[in-house]
């Protein structure tokens, strides 16, 4: 046995913060690793040591092997635990670590060189007989096979894949797909497969030692998606047949013995009525482990100590039972109501559910960037069965606030208390282009119960503040009953409203108020009302028509125009990234470019204009 007990955390975020409770747990030291944007970092301040690995770009420290590395002698570290995302799945990083005397908490090199690509791990899946979808040569796509999809070999979280429907778009697709892939994880490497349309994704946890054994700990359903990044998961996996799930848990296993894989890992799977096709293996822990750990009672960053250190699981196969039903719910830093594009900003306060656990690094007083990923945090319920724990979701999300920033959490409420959400009906194509989800695609109405919340805190405020309700009326008489508070707020729409309470101090909804109104949160859902001010004068928002603008918060990848050019509608003026995702930014009419405002590599704002595209007379 390789006995450890000092583990540094090549890692950020909530998965650091996880992995420091865990080494408490073990009574090991743990120790952090920050750039110079997360220097006031939650897990910098939490874990028992913490050393800088800037001053290169944020993003690029967590990548940084050598920097890590020199971290790890310079702290003492005895392990590397390396998270989710950034070199989880590198290969190299597992090897180098390894090389300098040090325990990898993961599988081995070799191991990852094998399942932790998804172009090795297929074939290891087609020789021991698990299905497969068809896969096709880059420069010979059959004409009949589209859709098709475009995906990077190396790595993970949607991150360099493109569902392409027609031949015209594979160039374009496959181009894009290599840019990400290359920036995401270093390596351009692509497969094409046949696109199943409508299927589920569902995804086996595993995990096994160096003694031979290995095990599952059931399933979870993550089908919730967009862009092929997930958004709500659960488990067990709703609806699936005996069969299917026997077919799922065998093959996970078989997989694993196979390859000699050890400590923890996931095999995803396309579910498809009573077929299923293996996806990829993720040779790291997931982003939703904790939907395992509540239905099976097993602490995941636990044994990955234990099987690190050389140790036998501590149980069989046949120890373990599901348990109820689980939820985990992404809290995201970005506008649902507008693509889903990455938002950045800073806190002002940060409410969090106390009836459910949250794994998270988000609080009040912080300023959030594109220059991560956009997830903020993750809250997760446990229930005795589905429903149950699906109330329990509503129950945590209504108790969930988040003020300064646009986030996803009022969308996760709406969805989660849907009737297809409900009825286990999404797959992972529907929210990204099911008609079915577009009462989702749009902000909703200010609801009266966010309106009358509101006016209560305003009335609240300026009491504290004036000694009397903002209104008038004096809110109390000399031997009769108080006088009735009034109180007039205009919503982000415009519309006025007038509210009377003969009291203040009805239901209270978390609220943060400013000179000029209040900001409340309902159902998870922040919304701004106002003090109405004839005086003020309402300009109209937004950019002209003529004005192409950033959607996100970014860099410029590339410009493709120069002022003076023709375009036609749907041409391509350049491309803005964000979190490695990329957005094409597209010419609204047939016209000429009469002014370009960013260069490649600039930083841009949101809503920042980039280009102007004066009409033709016929346009």
């Amino acid at each position: 046995m390789t006995q450890f007990s000092s583990v540094l955390i090549a890692n950020r975020g909530e998965i650091a913060r996880r992995i420091i409770r865990a080494c408490r747990r073990a009574e090991f030291r743990s120790i952090a690793v920050y750039s110079d944007a997360d220097r006031d970092a939650l897990h910098v301040r939490e874990a028992g040591v913490s050393l800088h690995i800037g001053p290169t770009p944020a993003l690029e420290s967590y990548l940084n092997i050598d920097a890590i590395l020199d971290a790890a002698e310079r702290s003492g570290a005895e392990a590397i635990h390396p998270g989710y995302g950034f070199l989880s799945e590198r290969s190299e990083f597992a090897r180098r670590v390894t090389e300098a005397g040090l325990v990898f908490i993961g599988p081995t090199a070799d191991v990852m060189d094998v399942m932790g690509r998804k172009d090795r791990a297929r074939e290891v899946a087609e020789k021991v007989g698990v299905p497969v979808t068809p896969r096709f040569d880059p420069a010979d796509v059959p004409a009949g096979a589209y859709p098709v999809i475009v995906k990077a070999a190396a790595g993970g979280g949607g991150k360099g894949m493109r569902i392409v429907r027609s031949a015209d778009a594979l160039e374009e697709a496959i181009a894009s797909a290599r840019r990400e892939a290359a920036s995401a994880f270093g390596d351009d490497t692509l497969l094409i497969e046949k696109y199943i349309e409508s299927g589920r994704h569902v995804e086996v946890q595993v995990i096994a030692d160096e003694h031979g054994n290995v095990v599952h700990l059931f399933e979870r359903d993550c089908s919730v998606q967009r862009r092929h990044q997930k958004v709500l998961e659960e488990g067990p996996a709703p609806g699936l047949s005996a069969v299917v799930r026997q077919t799922l848990l065998s093959s996970s296993v078989a997989l694993c013995r196979e390859v000699g894989y050890t400590n923890a890992g996931t095999v995803e799977f396309l579910v498809l009525g009573d077929d299923a096709y293996f996806l990829e293996m993720n040779t790291r822990l997931q982003v939703e482990h904790p939907v395992t750990e509540l239905i099976t009672g097993r602490d995941l960053v636990q044994l990955q100590f234990v099987v690190a250190a050389g140790g036998q699981l501590p149980f069989t196969q046949d120890d373990i039972a599901c348990s109820g039903h689980a939820f985990e719910a992404r809290v995201y830093a970005e506008d649902p109501y507008a693509g889903f594009l990455p938002q950045a900003g800073h806190t002002r306060e940060v409410v969090w559910p106390r009836r459910a656990r949250v794994d998270a690094a988000l609080r009040g007083d912080q300023e959030v960037s594109t220059a991560y990923d956009p997830m903020l945090g993750k809250i997760i319920v446990h229930g005795p069965n589905r429903e149950a724990a699906r109330a329990a979701m509503l129950d945590a999300l209504d108790h969930t606030a988040i003020f300064g920033l646009t986030t996803n959490t009022g969308f996760l409420r709406r969805l989660v208390a849907s009737d297809t959400y409900r009825d286990a009906a999404i797959h992972t194509a529907w929210l990204d282009g099911d008609p079915a989800a577009q009462e989702f695609a749009s902000r909703p109405g200010v609801p009266a119960e966010a309106g009358v919340a509101a006016a209560r805190a305003w009335a609240r405020h300026r009491i504290v503040e004036d000694g009397q309700p903002y209104g008038g009326g004096d809110g109390w008489r000399m031997g009769g009953e108080p006088a009735p508070v009034h109180i007039s707020l205009v919503d982000e729409n415009g519309e006025q409203s007038d509210y009377e309470f003969d009291r203040v101090d009805g239901v209270e909804v978390p609220a943060v108020v400013d000179p000029d109104g209040v900001t409340v949160a309902y159902e998870g859902q922040t919304w701004h009302f106002t003090a109405p001010d004839p005086m003020r004068a309402r300009a109209a928002s937004g950019p002209a028509e003529a004005e192409v603008v950033s959607p996100m918060p970014g860099t410029v990848l590339s410009v493709s125009v120069a002022e003076g050019d023709l375009v036609a509608h749907g041409d391509i003026l350049g491309v803005v990234e964000a979190m490695k995702m990329e957005l094409a930014l597209k010419a609204p009419y047939d016209g000429a470019v009469s002014r370009v405002g960013a260069a490649t590599g600039d930083q841009v704002g949101l809503g920042q204009v980039l280009f102007v595209v004066d009409p033709t007379e016929e346009s």
